[in-house]
Formats: C-alpha cells, structure tokens, sequence
C-alpha cells in the first residue's frame, strides 16, 4: 500500500519519498500467498478491490516485468455442510456489487479438481479473481513509481516525526531531517510502533503467518483455493506455494496484553486459529525489550532490525505438505523447496485503519490490513493518495475511521468474510 500510495502520488505530481528502513518488499508485502481477490472480503472492501482488480490490470501492462499475473478465480472449499452454509452467506454482498461469485456443488468440486481425493461438500467459486507473484510484482510497482518521480530511499529508517505549530513540518530519518507538511505510516506490522513514539496509539498486532513452496506435477485446476486445512496456488515457476489460512502465531509482548480486549470477539470467533506464544522475540515489534520511546537523534527499533524475518512454523509447515500431498496424490512426490514466514499487521475487526489523523494535522495512517494488504494495495494506495492531497477518494472510508477504537464504538467483524 506504500509503494502505491507514492505511485499515485507521483502521478499527481506531488512530490513524494518513499522511505524504507531494508529493502522495498522484503517484509510481508512479498512474503504473502499472492492471491489478488474480491471473494471474501469484508463488505467495506469489495468496491476498493474492484478498484484494485482494475489498477493490477493496467499497471501489469504497463511494466515489462513477468509479475504473474493472471486471472484463474478463487475457490473457498468446504469441509462441512455449516461451514458451506457460512460461505454462501457471503453471496448476498458478490450480488449486491455484481461480483459472480456462485456456489459449488460436491459435483462441481469435483469435475473442476479431478486430481483431489477430498471429501469437499461444496464451496464457492468467483471466477474474476486473480493472483501474481508478490516478490516480483512489489519491486515493479516500485520501478513504475520511480519512473513517474518518486524518490526511493531503501536502507534509510524513519525514526519520528517533527511538527512546527501544530502540524507535521518535516519526518526525521536516520540520515537527516526530510521537510514536509504530509507523513504517510504504511508500515506495515511497524506502524504501531512507529506511531507510538509519535503520541497516537493504535490497537494493532501482528502475527506470523507462515509459507512453503513446494514442488509437486502440474494439476487440472489453475487457480487459488483453500480449505479448513491448506490454501494452495499454482506458481509461476511450475510449484505451489502452500499455507493454512486459519493458522497464525501470536508471540506476546506488551502490546498485546494492552490491545487484548479489544481483540476478544476476534479470539472468539475463531478460538483456534491463534496460538500464543510465550514471548515476542527480540528485534520484534512487540518484543519485551524493545523500546517504546526513543530520541529522535538517536538509532531507533527500525535500524536494529532492517528486515523482520521470523522462523517459520516447521511443524505446520510439515503438516500442510502433508495435507496437500493427501488430497492430491496423483501429483507425485510433494517436495518442499522453500519455506519463509512473515509478521501480518492485523486489527481487532480485520480490516485496516485508513484516515488522517485529527490530533497530529498532516498525518495519515494507512496499517492493518490483516492479511489483505497484497491484493487490495493498488486500491488502498490510490485512496490514500487523495486522502492526502484532500481529493474525492470515491469510497467510503467509515470503516476504517481511526476512531473507531476509542469513539466507543462495538467491535464488529464480518461473519461472512475469510483471511
């Protein structure tokens, strides 16, 4: 969302610096499934994802980079006739934004998967959903944005910001004070560290979600799918990158001990999918020794750790091979190649703080994406872009109101929507 949110910028003629403290998508942004998709999103996000559907279109036909991108739908598949009825409970919101998202019958699984050996109920379908390859489509987005005049400044930390008469006067980096009446924290699972040494506070944590690639024989079905057990997709390089989508690791720090009230109703829709760990690693955002405030003249938490690299999560990592191999065994040998994790910045309701922020004129907060951040970036960075330069951004931005955490009001998470 930051790399597009300068790219928009730059072709406003605004100009814009993008600051990293490592190197432009070597956290989340390229460590994620690369599943570009409107089936499944909360209601407040379907029409910036059509919007964003849009934008990976043009943008991929405006680089010469191969960034994988193809349409090849999505499938959701169910294990269970209650969890079949939840998933066709999201069909009302695919039909009231013209999406085709249609249901599947156990026939239907089966003649578009001929390969599976699962026993899938069921499950829905929308065919106009895309995936790329993130490692390489992130970067590109970025060549695409220095072209059109933003400066990139890659091995540089933001440490805080500096305000004159009220208002945001200059963003201080490690390697000197950078003028400016407009900040934009897209730091992913930084922000809320980041902002908090800034005097705003935001209910935000960050869990790792971990990722094999694994090698296996091409299979009949294309594109994205997952079930209770294993999200899959074909790659570009002829594997599959393979995850759980209801697995993530909580490593608790402070932060989550203060943010956890607000997260109950998330915990309790989903009493499985989060497990605890004991402590926050060193280095991590919400790690116990790392510091929470600090001097804007001297090295910050982002310059002790340039690139957030978490271990992934072998035992789950084996597991789902192994889940994948089992409902596919006409593909041979399932041999993983690569394995990686990566830190999502999630909220309390699953969908992302985008808006300025009224106690610190000329700052804008745009974190949280909760696992969507890939797919819906284009759409998210153009909104930004207006949001910052005071345009008509075309959506509404209620759900994502920076308020919502304090305003008193209840936490609400789409019953319908999916990580």
């Amino acid at each position: 969302m930051g790399v597009c949110a300068a790219l928009f910028l730059a072709r406003k003629g605004v100009s814009v610096v993008l600051v990293e403290k490592g190197r432009i998508a070597a956290e989340q942004s390229a460590r994620n499934w690369g599943w570009i998709r409107q089936q499944g999103r909360d209601p407040a996000e379907i029409t910036i994802m059509a919007e964003a559907q849009r934008h990976w279109q043009a943008l991929s036909r405006e680089t010469n980079d191969q960034i994988g991108l193809t349409q090849t739908g999505v499938a959701y598949l169910a294990t269970s006739e209650a969890e079949q009825e939840r998933f066709e409970g999201w069909l009302p919101n695919a039909k009231a934004h013209g999406i085709g998202t249609r249901a599947l019958s156990r026939a239907e699984v089966q003649a578009m998967m001929p390969d599976a050996q699962a026993d899938w109920v069921g499950g829905i379908y929308t065919d106009t959903d895309m995936k790329a390859e993130p490692w390489v489509a992130v970067p590109a987005l970025a060549r695409l944005a220095v072209r059109d005049g933003a400066v990139l400044c890659e091995g540089i930390a933001a440490r805080g910001i500096e305000t004159s008469a009220g208002r945001v006067s200059a963003l201080i980096t490690e390697a000197g004070r950078l003028r400016c009446s407009e900040v934009i924290v897209a730091g992913g699972a930084w922000s809320s560290l980041f902002l908090r040494n800034v005097g705003v506070n935001i209910p935000q944590l960050s869990v790792r979600a971990s990722v094999v690639a694994v090698d296996a024989a091409p299979m009949a079905y294309a594109g994205a799918a997952t079930d209770d057990k294993v999200a899959f997709r074909p790659r570009a390089d002829g594997g599959y990158t393979l995850a759980c989508g209801g697995a993530r690791d909580l490593f608790v720090g402070p932060d989550a001990f203060r943010a956890f009230p607000k997260y109950l109703k998330q915990l309790a829709a989903d009493p499985f999918g989060t497990k605890l760990r004991r402590a926050s690693p060193k280095g991590f955002p919400d790690g116990w020794r790392t510091p929470r405030r600090w001097a804007l003249d001297e090295p910050s938490p982002f310059e002790r750790m340039r690139v957030l690299n978490p271990a992934p999560n072998d035992d789950l990592l084996a597991r789902v091979t192994r889940d994948f191999a089992a409902r596919f065994p006409d593909l041979g040998p399932v041999r993983p190649k690569a394995k990686w994790a990566g830190m999502i910045d999630t909220m309390p309701d699953i969908v992302p703080i985008v808006d300025r922020v009224d106690t610190v004129p000329g700052l804008t907060v745009a974190t949280g994406l909760s696992g969507h951040g890939f797919g819906i970036g284009p759409g998210m960075g153009r909104v930004v872009s207006d949001l910052v330069t005071g345009d008509a951004v075309g959506h509404d931005l209620h759900r994502f109101r920076f308020s919502r955490f304090s305003d008193g009001s209840p936490i609400v998470i789409d019953p319908t929507s999916r990580l």
